[in-house]
């Protein structure tokens, strides 16, 4: 479904004011990939240290990393003032329609726990087309017109059904080794998907990995940008990813993600963006840690991003 993509005008200062980029955090910050892992920080460490770092929100990560008996968790987080932004969910609806099935039950887990713990967020990450261990492509790089629209039709009814069902917001997060990952397809994505079903979690990191600008997907198309991951990329590291063709995997291990404000893109441009938009916006640091080297590693990385984000608009903040 095409759509016009007209500038959305800003709302009255006073208004504004109420209206912040809220900063949140992610287990991925704390080197969290999965479920349950010896290498990623205990989940009681990392939301005891998401205190200490000086955020509010968060995100559920992979789920089974964090308690998902609700009232559990439920507690567990109203011990530490936390609240929940959103949940995370992975598809592949360009493979065709058996692949809702294959979706559409751990989609369904994660909505649940999510709304149960007052999240109004999804946020949907397409599949990669190549092992990113191995890097063999395990399919084609590019869609057909075919796969395109089963994707987009996809995202479309799944996001229906989340806010139908669960009062929740699809999130769509373009994503390195994924079809959609540079800007075109990003494009693409947003004017063939219904901007009432499907939002876009911009991450700044995976844009700018793919060579997408935040800043001008913000300025062309400002009503479909829902959600934040704020990350940033290292341009020399970024340079060998693409000289030596390393998968995302790899690209993890070689440093790509690096601490703000050493990096691209300039994250405080992307939030003067955002509070144009003079609607409350989520902005989650995402920034991807598997495996740390040590679990003491990212507390001071996550207390410095949080302070470097809040300095970097008028209407930023943590709760």
């Amino acid at each position: 479904m095409a759509q016009q993509h007209a500038a959305t005008a800003p709302a009255p200062a006073g208004e504004q004011a109420e209206n912040p980029v809220l900063i949140g955090t992610a287990p991925d910050s704390w080197g969290v990939w999965f479920a349950d892992d010896p290498k990623q920080t205990p989940w009681q460490r990392f939301l005891d240290e998401v205190v200490e770092a000086g955020y509010s929100w968060i995100e559920l990560g992979p789920y089974g990393y964090l308690p998902t008996d609700p009232a559990h968790l439920a507690d567990e987080l109203g011990q530490r003032g936390l609240k929940v932004s959103a949940g995370t969910v992975f598809t592949a609806f360009h493979r065709g329609a058996d692949q809702w099935e294959e979706a559409w039950e751990p989609a369904r887990r994660v909505a649940e726990l999510t709304a149960a713990m007052g999240g109004e967020h999804i946020v949907v990450i397409p599949a990669m087309w190549r092992d990113d261990v191995t890097g063999e492509a395990v399919e084609d790089e590019h869609l057909s017109a075919e796969q395109w629209q089963a994707l987009c039709a996809g995202h479309d009814r799944l996001g229906k059904v989340l806010r139908e069902e669960y009062g929740l917001q699809q999130q769509f997060h373009s994503h390195a080794d994924s079809h959609v990952c540079g800007q075109p397809d990003i494009e693409t994505f947003l004017q063939r998907t219904d901007p009432e079903l499907v939002t876009l979690c911009l991450d700044t990191g995976h844009a700018e990995y793919g060579g997408a600008s935040s800043v001008d997907l913000i300025r062309k198309y400002p009503e479909r940008i829902g959600y934040l991951h704020l990350k940033q990329i290292d341009p020399v590291v970024l340079e060998r990813v693409r000289r030596e063709n390393l998968t995302w995997a790899a690209a993890n291990l070689a440093g790509v993600m690096v601490e703000p404000p050493a990096g691209l893109p300039d994250l405080a441009a992307v939030v003067a963006e955002v509070e144009k938009l003079g609607r409350p916006v989520f902005g989650i640091v995402e920034q991807d840690m598997y495996p740390v080297s040590s679990f003491d590693v990212p507390l001071p990385i996550a207390t410095r991003t949080r302070s470097y984000l809040t300095g970097c608009g008028s209407r930023t903040r943590v709760r």
